[in-house]
């Protein structure tokens, strides 16, 4: 599949560029708030797809009228210049200042706001000036470029006096860089969509002279809280009334508002409503109040999430009228903007000659898909785009057809259910060993009812929801007394089933170790299978290996941390539990990270247990993971402990690499990550495989040494891998010797260097095995 996409990819460069010449890229300014009390880390913005970032809210005091961070996300807040610039240097970081929370929701409502602290600040020239210095001091301070005022919605009375606030911010702006002979802050606005309220208006010339840039907040038009009848929160054209974003501005560019002065606004969030009749779901049809949350407002990444979980198969619909998103099950009806509306959005931008773009909020983004849309349309012109797509799709559907030819010739080992990294399988039937029956019966562990789990959880709400396995969805949970849980639900479709669930209440009773994650009970009520886990606030570890941005949290010393406490935790199952357990399904994403990112293993849905004068049992039914299951088990369903040396070889080099099992690598791009790793550790290329960003030379742990280790561990013979307790000498000890790995499993070629005599020398298995190619999820 890699080997498809290149070829597209190169395809796609070699067109692109023929066009160059004849086709100029317009750069678009791109913006985006943050909320520093979100709980959505600032470096893990993707930066590169933004130009400014804006971070939000600093308050004014209504006594001294001085601008201040509030204490609750002060250290966000004031960390996020350097947070920011350490990644991108290039981005420019404002300062934004707001109305106060209150005010804020008040105005974004509708409802009048007749008095506030920014018309208090307005109204007195000696509460401008205070609030003008202190706002200037703090960005200076704590390191913004600029300075950003966001205020829904002045009154009229307000909207009078605001010109001379503009005015003498802009002053002292000018006077300040003079006396420090440093560049001048920028100052930016958030404005309404329209520039008339009543029979007053925005001050247009103190706008255009003053601000570098106003955004036009062009969103929230129509609110279920407030109306009773669905509207379009962001249309951009509603050819039934005047309150859409085309009508709006072209009010804005009629008073004499340059469009190079001008940034849209975009939001990253939507609305529900809930219908009266669910048959009736035009835009203007009665509703009855806001649809899924309190006020019906849902940001994108949840608002995707609610179309997959409960959309019951229905499929979102683009409307070109009024360029937006709808989507409607049942009597929930939802507005909101999709990749194909910011995408019209970015080309309404060019067409009107505006300078850019600003997303309200970044957090709300889902893989940062409406971000991506926008800078795509950014870098390449919608016509270019047009004919390259006329010329490519001919092109590209020839490649995929000759492509998948050799693809299918060569096969694979396994057949796939979509491409993520824990793809799972499973094959035959099961049959029980003697070896599996033990007489000990599990400890007593908390028994928790149904109704505190729903309490708990919200009620499964969507917003609490983690993940979601094999076994079935993860929620976020907190007890009564604070403490933080992690809630597994056994789902309805769930191909694991009743038995892996006792199974893992039974065993993980039984587990208590630093480097494992705790269970604190289960609840088997209502025909609902839980179990009920100790929260980890960092998540998985996979989430951080593949992800461009967040892979930099994890420097080496963290991955050592993490290595030794995955080892730590398999020498515990191993060695020093009262039975020996096989986890059977060791991976990055069975990997938690706790509150300091310490590793602990998760997920015994699929372990076994041993008494310990056993070493090894058989099973007809094949589970586990993709790329972390050996050849023995595959081929003969045979798994001992050697079972998870090789899942833990894998997952070692996945934690030096930050490279995924089910991607191809190499100059020719047919080489499985394995294989990837011997060729490079072989030829002395260990540098290409290794993660760039990562540096061992003060750590005692070295990189070549984790590499040579984890070949070691995934060798084809289980006999040819060391135990745990070897592989744990083996890293902490620099003086241990450590011998060279014969060529990894599933390699498609012997190594020439190997004695062909060898007894140990393992059999070469093809990808198109008929014993191991009807495979299912687990």
């Amino acid at each position: 599949m890699a080997r498809r996409t290149i070829t597209i990819l190169l395809l796609f460069t070699f067109i692109s560029s023929q066009f160059h010449n004849s086709t100029v890229a317009q750069t678009l300014l791109r913006s985006g708030y943050w909320l520093a009390g979100s709980d959505f880390p600032a470096a893990d913005i993707n930066s590169a797809l933004f130009t400014y970032l804006i971070s939000g809210f600093a308050e004014v005091d209504n006594s001294t009228f001085q601008v201040f961070i509030p204490s609750n996300y002060a250290q966000n807040f004031t960390s996020f210049p350097s947070v920011v610039n350490r990644k991108n240097p290039s981005i420019k970081t404002l300062m934004s200042i707001w109305n106060g929370q209150a005010a804020t929701g008040q105005s974004i409502s509708g409802d009048p706001v007749n008095s506030s602290v920014l018309s208090s600040v307005v109204a007195v020239a000696s509460n401008r000036k205070s609030f003008i210095d202190s706002s200037i001091r703090l960005a200076r301070l704590y390191g913004f470029q600029g300075i950003d005022l966001f205020w829904l919605w002045p009154n009229s009375t307000d909207l009078s006096r605001i010109g001379d606030l503009l005015d003498e911010w802009r002053a002292a702006i000018s006077s300040e860089s003079r006396n420090s002979n440093q560049s001048e802050l920028e100052l930016t606005m958030g404005i309404r969509y329209s520039p008339n309220l009543q029979s007053v208006s925005y001050p247009v010339d103190s706008i255009r002279k003053n601000l570098d840039w106003a955004h036009l907040v062009a969103y929230d038009y129509h609110l279920p809280l407030k109306e009773k009848f669905t509207g379009n929160h962001a249309a951009l054209y509603d050819p039934r009334s005047n309150i859409s974003t085309d009508f709006g501005l072209n009010q804005w560019l009629g008073m004499g508002m340059p469009a190079n002065k001008l940034v849209l606004g975009l939001p990253y969030h939507g609305y529900a409503w809930t219908l009266v009749n669910a048959r009736d779901n035009s835009v203007g049809a009665p509703a009855s109040g806001p649809g899924t949350t309190l006020d019906g407002s849902m940001g994108y990444r949840f608002l995707k999430s609610f179309i997959q979980n409960y959309g019951y198969g229905a499929r979102p619909v683009y409307n070109s009228t009024y360029v937006v998103n709808y989507f409607t099950v049942g009597t929930t009806w939802i507005n909101y903007d999709d990749v194909e509306t910011v995408r019209a959005k970015i080309s309404y931008v060019r067409q009107k000659g505006l300078i850019g773009t600003n997303v309200f909020t970044v957090v709300n983004d889902d893989n940062w898909a409406l971000s991506l849309a926008a800078a795509g349309e950014t870098e390449h012109g919608s016509n270019q785009r047009r004919l390259l797509l006329i010329i490519l799709l001919p092109i590209a559907f020839i490649v995929i057809v000759l492509v998948s030819v050799v693809y299918y010739r060569r096969g694979r080992l396994f057949k796939r259910k979509g491409g993520a990294e824990t793809e799972t399988i499973i094959l035959g039937t099961r049959t029980l060993s003697g070896s599996e029956q033990l007489e000990s019966e599990a400890p007593r562990i908390q028994v928790f009812t149904f109704a505190q789990i729903k309490a708990a959880t919200n009620n499964f709400s969507n917003a609490n929801k983690l993940g979601e396995g094999g076994y079935g969805p993860v929620y976020k949970g907190e007890l009564s007394r604070g403490q933080q849980i992690a809630v597994k639900r056994l789902a309805a479709s769930s191909t694991q089933g009743l038995e892996e669930f006792k199974n893992e209440v039974s065993l993980t009773a039984r587990l208590q170790h630093v480097n494992l994650v705790r269970v604190m009970g289960f609840c088997s009520e209502r025909d609902e299978n839980m179990l009920i886990y100790e929260y980890m606030p960092n998540g998985s570890l996979d989430l951080y290996l593949f992800d461009p941005i967040r892979r930099y949290i994890l420097d080496w010393n963290k991955r050592v941390r993490i290595i030794e406490g995955v080892i730590q935790g398999l020498l515990y199952l191993q060695e020093y539990s009262n039975f020996t357990i096989i986890h059977r399904d060791l991976k990055s994403s069975n990997i938690l990270l706790d509150e300091e990112l310490n590793a602990k293993i998760s997920d015994f849905g699929m372990a076994k247990l041993f008494r310990k004068d056993l070493t090894e049992a058989n099973t007809g039914r094949i589970v586990g993971t993709y790329g972390f299951a050996p050849p023995e088990y595959l081929k003969k369903g045979i798994y001992s402990m050697k079972y998870d040396v090789y899942s833990f070889g894998v997952l070692l080099l996945q934690i030096i690499s930050s490279k995924k099992i089910t991607n191809f690598y190499g100059p020719s791009e047919n080489l499985n990550l394995l294989e990837y790793a011997y060729e490079s550790w072989r030829d002395e290329g260990v540098k290409e495989f290794i993660d760039p960003s990562l540096n061992d030379s003060a750590s005692p742990c070295k990189l070549l040494t984790c590499m040579q280790v984890a070949l070691l561990c995934v060798q084809e013979n289980p006999e040819d891998r060391p135990s745990m307790l070897e592989v744990f000498s083996m890293i902490r000890s620099d003086t241990t010797n450590i011998s060279n790995p014969r060529r990894p499993a599933f390699s498609v070629k012997k190594d020439v260097k190997m004695e062909s005599g060898s007894s140990s020398q393992p059999e070469i298995y093809s990808y198109n095995d008929p014993e191991i190619s009807q495979l299912q999820p687990r």
